[in-house]
């Protein structure tokens, strides 16, 4: 049953790419279908494991090279993430493509991504793990360059540049350490009591696996790809920064850390500090980029790579609460992110608007998307009663208990100029639009001209009803954090082993 999370949307990809474009109400049935059964499959994995029961199967190879997957608590909520908000992009997908071309290679490529971020997430050791997120890298390119413009062909590039340069840095530290470690498996707490005398190599190896999951989890220098991706369409965008792949490279490090060197390995070793203040320049550098963005969609992936930086930061932290927090922020960020992404795909969908500076008045025309749009970002920015808040809270914590008050204080200084990227987004919403000269047009500055209906239009309810459950989701989280099986909760139960059974 294990692999089932991997094989039934693998199965899906390959349906999709025979039925071809002819077939649309089937094509979508499948990918619905087999979205619904995957997450059904997650959460009664996911239900077993709160119990103690723990699935787990693998292939053997050359002896010591097999591949295997593994159920435990700590995969399995990266796993219901990536699974549950597939279906929810389906369906905004296919309301948001149902006009354009090439939607079984879409669909297909779609359904595959959500497959191996799916192995990257149950993977029992570093090798399968190693060989899913490779694959996650080949599978996502044809959805970023899937215009077929100069622009997305352009990005593509990069991203393969970035993504295949930091998959060799990975491939090395992998090889390095199973040559004197022999196989690593993820073990709680970590898996090198062996070899931890090799202070030197273990150093060196350390810095090479950050190097190769640090390009999908965006830190600094290792970001270039990601603002760049933003040509693909909305729905790639939410994949990138919601589902699969950046969240890929920051659970890598959150399993890097807790499960393969372990928290008292790696402050030992003195990996853990530099890791912290990478993460640490990356949130402010991250934050002050998306000040100066008037496209929405860069503003929200600068916005990422700074949010996304707090789990490598609570990781780094090596103290159960922020490793809770960073953990818990995983599912918080991807229904905040993914509210986000959403709704800048329905502005350019409807209303024509990518910037910023075009949005006066947008709220009284989408008042349910900008709602929306509104809670995210209250979660985003870490207020009560909001999903964010919980993470953010934990982490400020972890920090003070790690005897570090500068990262409490970082971030706080986050939060605040997270409101200063958001805010004026939501300022110009509910602001009233400047009279168009022809009654019909009107202009901001350099803005590019947009048509303003004259009533109010929400967008289709395919990209509409996405939108609103997302939010929910996001004062959900916060409204039920500490209730079992709530994120928050999922996450102390998912760390706690690799702090000797630590409880709160």
């Amino acid at each position: 049953m294990i692999w089932l999370p991997v094989v039934i949307p693998a199965a899906v990809g390959v349906l999709t790419f025979m039925l071809g474009e002819s077939r649309g109400r089937l094509r979508a049935a499948v990918n619905l279908g087999g979205a619904a059964v995957t997450a059904l499959v997650v959460i009664g994995l996911s239900i077993g494991a709160y119990a103690g029961d723990v699935s787990a199967s693998g292939i053997e190879g050359l002896p010591g090279l097999g591949i295997g997957l593994e159920g435990d608590l700590l995969g399995l909520l990266f796993a219901t993430v990536a699974t549950v908000l597939w279906g929810v992009t389906l369906v905004y997908a296919i309301g948001y493509t149902e006009h354009a071309e090439d939607r079984a290679r879409f669909f297909g490529f779609f359904a595959l991504c959500i497959a191996t971020a799916n192995g990257v997430a149950l993977s029992d050791d570093l090798l399968t793990f190693f060989l899913f997120y490779e694959i996650l890298s080949l599978a996502t390119y044809p959805l970023v360059v899937h215009s077929g413009t100069d622009e997305a062909l352009a990005a593509g590039r990069k991203y393969l540049f970035y993504a295949l340069g930091g998959g060799a840095a990975l491939l090395v530290g992998v090889v390095w350490l199973y040559a004197i470690a022999g196989p690593v498996a993820f073990t709680p707490g970590g898996a090198l009591d062996a070899v931890s005398g090799r202070v030197g190599e273990l150093r060196a190896i350390f810095g090479l696996l950050v190097l190769g999951m640090g390009v999908k989890a965006a830190l600094v220098p290792l970001h270039g790809w990601l603002p760049g991706a933003m040509v693909a369409p909305a729905p790639v965008s939410a994949l990138l920064h919601a589902v699969a792949v950046v969240k890929a490279g920051v659970f890598g490090i959150v399993r890097l850390v807790n499960e393969v060197y372990g928290p008292e390995l790696a402050q030992s070793l003195g990996v853990a500090q530099p890791l912290a203040i990478l993460a640490a320049g990356t949130i402010i550098f991250g934050s002050l980029v998306a000040l100066r963005q008037d496209d929405i969609k860069k503003r929200l992936a600068y916005s990422t790579i700074a949010q996304l930086s707090y789990i490598t930061l609570g990781t780094a932290l090596c103290t159960p609460i922020a490793a809770v927090g960073a953990l818990a922020h995983l599912a918080h960020h991807a229904a905040m992110k993914i509210t986000m992404f959403f709704t800048a795909g329905s502005l350019a969908e409807t209303h024509h608007i990518k910037r910023v500076s075009q949005l006066d008045g947008i709220g009284s025309l989408m008042p349910l998307t900008m709602w929306s749009f509104a809670i995210a970002s209250f979660g985003l920015a870490g207020l009560p009663p909001f999903a964010g808040f919980f993470s953010k809270f934990s982490l400020g914590t972890g920090a003070a208990y790690a005897g570090q008050p500068w990262a409490t204080l970082l971030f706080v200084t986050s939060s605040a100029l997270a409101v200063g990227y958001l805010a004026p987004i939501l300022i110009r919403a509910v602001r009233k639009p400047r009279p168009a000269q022809d009654g019909a047009r009107e202009t901001d500055g350099d803005a590019a001209a947009v048509e303003r209906p004259a009533f109010g239009t929400e967008s289709d309810p395919r990209l509409l009803w996405p939108i609103v459950t997302c939010a929910v989701l996001v004062v959900a989280m916060g409204l039920l954090a500490g209730v079992p099986g709530s994120p928050l909760d999922w996450a102390t139960r998912a760390i706690a082993p690799s702090f000797g059974g630590w409880t709160p």
